[in-house]
């Protein structure tokens, strides 16, 4: 007989949200279930600079070069919605400080809803810091009991906020950004660091804000995210501050891989130093290294670092997600009547891990091949016999895989599946899984290349028959999901299954390429 596999993910499971912030806007698909794990299907960022002419201080007006750019943007943005089939029911669109703040924002919300068909709803600061708490939760779920402190470092403004058990009790928005800052005092190259570290003292003081943190009693622990903060986090593991570790083309030291998202005031200092180091060659430098950023993160690292002399910071954790993520899982909670917050730990340890170590564009990749392997995983428990067999842990265990089979390749291309399984195993990375489950894990990660082990290999000899032959099933699904994703002119959405007494034949059609 023949089974017509699923077409890859049905629309109803796709949300995404639309973050149109003062540097940038940002686009996030996401593939999600009603248990509250979701999977990151595409992520763009287009820099739009809404803010090119603002300053903390002055009303400033979008361009009309920003309001065009901002449509184009948004249109893109609209297509590729449509591409993957998003209903609009899934997709919300926030605007944050620089719509805010300018004194022609509204004209261009009206704009985007007249040409383009997006309703924008522009956030307070109180709202913007509550969801970006939100989104935090998405990625340390650990935190959800503790008494945390939120800091968003955005283009216009920064978010801080306090919450505990997913509840905000404390939040505030300053319009101190890396953009308005930079055009303040460190536009034309003129770093005027001096006077740009008073100027953020005062507005901190005069809000109030350290002295509201401070009648909580402390906070258990203070988490950052953004772009601005995920950039320094970057800095150190990469060894920026330190020449001799830099220079070189693997700058990370092979021990560091174990290392937490999180970074100390020493480490952030050392990194604000060599930024706003005169020297000759190190703009050039702070170019190669921080991309589209550079032009931003001086202003950016030197409020970081004024916020953690201010409020008494030692140590900062980093959260991968922040505005964008908080929004989808709100959306989540309102499509399927409620969700939990802090629910599916093991799964977020999984999705860290992946973004510790891949790219942007290798997280696009493995969620690919999670994708095509969710589908050939659903499609072959149409089989009885295969049902009997394999259930929904063992489809988290395929995706885990998936989306972890390439971390190893931050060391270089050769043998990185063995770095992946070393990463995997000795990284205590992965929360809520027992040994054997990690082990499956890291061994399904590594052998999607390379030769197929056989059931008597030294590494399966611990599990069981059932377990060995589960891995094999599993591990075959992994191999052909990578290699499909690596193929693209196989339209992996229109795929059929042939089931027979001599096996499974999976039949892929070609795309039509001109």
């Amino acid at each position: 007989m023949a089974t017509t596999l699923p077409k890859s993910p049905p629309p109803s499971s796709l949300f995404a949200s639309i973050d149109m912030g003062t540097n940038s806007f940002k686009l996030l698909i996401v593939r999600a279930n009603p248990s509250g794990q979701f999977l990151t299907l595409n992520h763009l960022k287009e820099p739009v600079l809404l803010g090119l002419n603002s300053t903390p201080t002055n009303p400033f007006a979008i361009s009309n070069q920003s309001h065009l750019v901002a449509l184009q943007t948004l249109q893109n943005f609209q297509k590729l919605l449509l591409s993957h089939r998003v209903i609009p029911d899934h997709t919300r669109c926030v605007a944050t400080a620089a719509i805010r703040e300018a004194t022609n924002g509204n004209e261009l919300v009206e704009c985007v809803k007249e040409k383009i068909g997006l309703g924008v709803e522009v956030l307070s600061g109180e709202e913007e810091a509550r969801l970006v708490y939100k989104g935090v939760l998405q990625f340390l779920p650990l935190v959800y009991e503790k008494l945390v402190l939120v800091i968003d470092i955005g283009g216009g403004s920064t978010e801080f906020v306090v919450g505990k058990g997913g509840k905000v009790c404390f939040g505030a928005s300053l319009k101190l950004g890396h953009v308005n800052l930079t055009e303040k005092f460190v536009k034309h190259g003129d770093h005027n660091v001096g006077d740009m570290r008073e100027f953020i003292r005062l507005v901190i003081e005069e809000s109030g804000v350290f002295e509201r943190i401070k009648e909580f009693g402390g906070v258990e622990m203070v988490v950052g995210c953004s772009g601005t903060i995920r950039a320094v986090e970057k800095a150190v593991f990469y060894g920026y501050a330190k020449s001799e570790m830099f220079e070189n083309d693997n700058v990370v030291l092979f021990e560091e891989w174990k290392r937490d998202w999180r970074f100390s005031r020493r480490e952030l200092s050392g990194v604000v130093e060599r930024l706003c180091d005169g020297r000759e060659g190190e703009k050039a430098r702070r170019d190669k290294f921080f991309n589209r950023r550079s032009e931003f993160i001086v202003a950016g690292a030197v409020l970081l670092e004024e916020i953690f002399e201010v409020i008494g910071i030692e140590d900062m954790e980093v959260s991968g997600y922040a505005l964008g993520e908080g929004v989808i899982a709100e959306s989540l909670g309102k499509a399927y009547g409620g969700y939990d917050l802090n629910a599916n730990v093991r799964w977020r340890s999984v999705v860290q891990l992946a973004m510790r170590f891949n790219s942007k564009k290798s997280m696009r990749v493995a969620a690919q091949c999670a994708g095509i392997a969710k589908v050939i995983f659903e499609g072959l428990r149409e089989c009885e016999e295969v049902a009997a067999s394999l259930n929904e842990r063992d489809l988290e265990y395929l995706e885990a895989a998936c989306l972890l089979h390439s971390v190893g390749l931050f060391m270089g291309k050769k043998g990185y599946h063995k770095r992946t399984y070393q990463i995997i195993m000795d990284g205590g990375h992965l929360h809520g899984y027992s040994t054997e489950e990690v082990k499956l894990m890291a061994l399904l990660a590594r052998h999607h290349r390379k030769k197929f082990p056989k059931s008597d290999h030294a590494s399966l000899i611990a599990f069981s028959n059932e377990v060995k032959q589960k891995f094999r099933s599993l591990c075959a699904i992994v191999r052909i999901s990578v290699a499909l994703q690596q193929h693209q002119c196989i339209n992996i959405q229109e795929m059929i299954l042939s089931i027979s007494h001599e096996g499974f034949k999976l039949v892929c059609a070609s795309l039509n390429v001109t």
